[in-house]
């Protein structure tokens, strides 16, 4: 049987990050001679480890294409090609899943101890009996519950925070209250002192977060999303902030990518900008999980982490 050919279609910058680290996998899952290249003949590909900004968007002369894996967690720009009608899998990196656990941890810490109010109010005045509740006391409430949402949620709940996650479908998450549909929204948000958003984009999920929603949270609640701008009504989120309905909202994901500097939340004083930095793919581990799956592919094995190209995720 002949060795795979593997097109990595992604920017340069890419290549030069991922070349090293997707060979060593290869030769490591016995798939050394396997052809990994950034330019083939569309007929003799096998698979193509692909990024949706790369510019490839028409897969049609891939005749001989097994499969495609993203290199991005996110599918939205890509689910709904339809000349893709080979297997599609996102990617799910262990290094991705910790270090959005450990940004959405400390921010959910940050709020929940209000630590900026010390930061930024040591202005000579000694305020007795403003500790913070204990995390036993606080709700947190985790909207989306895949694969990162879901170790956020556990993450929380290891940490004594009383856990609430939302889901379209029914889930169920040891020490986490599991909700779901519009219903189970509404209860969540009416509870939650803390939201946090780890929502695939899909149309389902645009403005999840809007003014009829908005308005359901307790008062003074924070917003922490670090899952896809467009969930959010921008507008709706000003007003409820200057309103104090939302206490503040800690964002590291927007509709436009750079943020640009006239928008109003770099100005707002409860807002907190992060350069979407909340978390990204390691490339070593990355390589691990692409190469998994062609190695699945050459033995007839299922494919792990397939995207649902109906529901968007």
């Amino acid at each position: 049987m002949p060795e795979p050919v593997i097109l990595f279609a992604a920017k340069t910058e890419r290549w030069e990050v991922y070349e090293a680290p997707l060979r060593a996998a290869l030769a490591e899952a016995g798939l050394g001679g396997a052809t990994l290249t950034t330019e083939a003949a569309p007929e003799e590909v096998d698979y193509v480890v692909y990024a949706p900004n790369s510019g490839l968007s028409d897969f049609t002369p891939f005749t001989r294409l097994k499969a495609v894996l993203n290199l991005w967690a996110g599918v939205e720009d890509v689910t709904g090609n339809k000349t893709l009608k080979v297997p599609l899998a996102r990617m799910v990196d262990g290094g991705l899943t910790e270090g959005m656990v450990e940004w959405v941890t400390g921010h959910v810490l940050r709020h929940h101890l209000r630590i900026d109010m010390y930061l930024h109010g040591q202005d000579g005045v000694w305020r007795a009996g403003t500790a913070p509740p204990l995390a036993r006391d606080r709700t947190v409430a985790v909207l989306g519950l895949g694969e990162l949402g879901s170790a956020c949620a556990r993450m929380l709940a290891a940490l004594n925070f009383r856990v609430l996650g939302w889901s379209r479908s029914p889930k169920e998450i040891a020490g986490v209250e599991c909700l779901h549909g519009a219903a189970g929204l509404d209860a969540a948000l009416g509870r939650a002192e803390i939201v946090v958003l780890l929502l695939p984009k899909t149309p389902a999920t645009e403005n999840t977060l809007n003014a009829r929603t908005l308005a359901l949270l307790p008062r003074g609640a924070v917003i922490i999303n670090p899952g896809r701008g467009p969930l959010i009504d921008d507008e709706a989120l000003l007003a409820a902030l200057d309103a104090g309905r939302v206490g503040h909202a800690t964002l590291d994901v927007f509709r436009t990518e750079p943020l640009p500097p006239e928008h109003p939340y770099w100005a707002h004083p409860n807002v907190t900008v992060t350069p979407h930095i909340a978390s990204e793919t390691r490339a070593a581990s990355a390589a691990r999980v692409i190469v998994e799956n062609i190695r699945r592919g050459e033995a007839g094995e299922p494919f792990l982490h397939l995207v649902d190209r109906v529901a968007g995720y």
